[in-house]
């Protein structure tokens, strides 16, 4: 697992980690903690094209069913495959094997708008 100092995080909770062409993307370990035990993830397809902040996927808890978003815009060119037969993975790792797809970006210029990680810590101790 990288450094969260080498992260940066949307207010929906969600963390990117930009490493040249690919960024990889997933939930907080806030977010899974407050969602609980993850039962089930939608991702989107390889191919499809998603917009800065736009839905991406589902993700289902015995809690409760969110809807997840993406913090930059890109291509999928990733997702973990693995998720589907071990949805708990994004419970035990969401920095490490529980992250959920990558991305080629399209506007380096949109990671500018994200929060460090000291900035997303402030959000979550609220």
């Amino acid at each position: 697992m990288a450094s969260l100092e080498d992260l940066l995080f949307s207010k929906e909770h969600e963390w990117v980690r930009v490493d040249g062409e690919s960024a990889t993307i997933g939930i907080t370990d806030y977010a899974q903690n407050a969602l609980g035990d993850i039962v089930y993830v939608e991702l989107p397809k390889v191919g499809t094209t998603i917009a800065q902040f736009a839905n991406v996927g589902v993700i289902e808890s015995v809690k409760a069913v969110s809807d997840l978003f993406t913090p930059i815009s890109g291509e999928v060119i990733e997702v973990n495959g693995a998720l589907e037969s071990d949805p708990a993975a994004v419970n035990r790792e969401p920095y490490g094997t529980g992250w959920l797809l990558k991305l080629r970006p399209t506007n380096p210029d949109e990671t500018k708008s994200l929060l460090s990680s000291a900035e997303y810590e402030k959000i979550a101790a609220d």
